[in-house]
């Protein structure tokens, strides 16, 4: 899984603009760190909730192309529980169900004390494209 990680640390730019560090990839599931700046900030000063959707949405992607076919996203829907404004945030995606054209997935946003920030839920596509891992 090793080559998974490294495709997508070197060709998903908007997870490098974002700020982004994939630190773990195997079949079905990701783990992604955010460490918190202030372009991350909204006007109140907590985390802007389109930069833990987009953390949640880069693991999303690396576990549903874990399996080396193109996995597009159909949907996807994200609860937030509590407010970040510092630190370090992790989202962990963990493959739910998998078949031949679709995948489900959730993930879990968390801070560095373990407490949940937000809840992601998606669904893709699965492509007969492969991806050259």
């Amino acid at each position: 899984m090793e080559k998974v990680k490294q495709f997508f640390s070197a060709h998903d730019q908007f997870a490098k603009h974002a700020g982004l560090e994939l630190l773990e990839a195997k079949q079905g599931y990701a783990k992604v760190k955010m460490s918190i700046r202030p372009y991350h900030l909204n006007g109140v000063k907590t985390v802007h909730g389109g930069a833990i959707f987009t953390l949640a949405d880069f693991a999303f992607a690396v576990a549903s192309n874990s399996h080396g076919r193109v996995a597009m996203g159909i949907n996807g829907n994200i609860s937030y529980m509590k407010a970040a404004t510092a630190g370090t945030l992790y989202a962990e995606a963990r493959e739910t169900s998998c078949n031949h054209k679709l995948g489900h997935y959730e993930v879990n946003i968390y801070d560095d004390h373990e407490e949940l920030i937000a809840v992601f839920q998606g669904m893709v596509y699965r492509k007969e494209a492969e991806i050259a891992f």
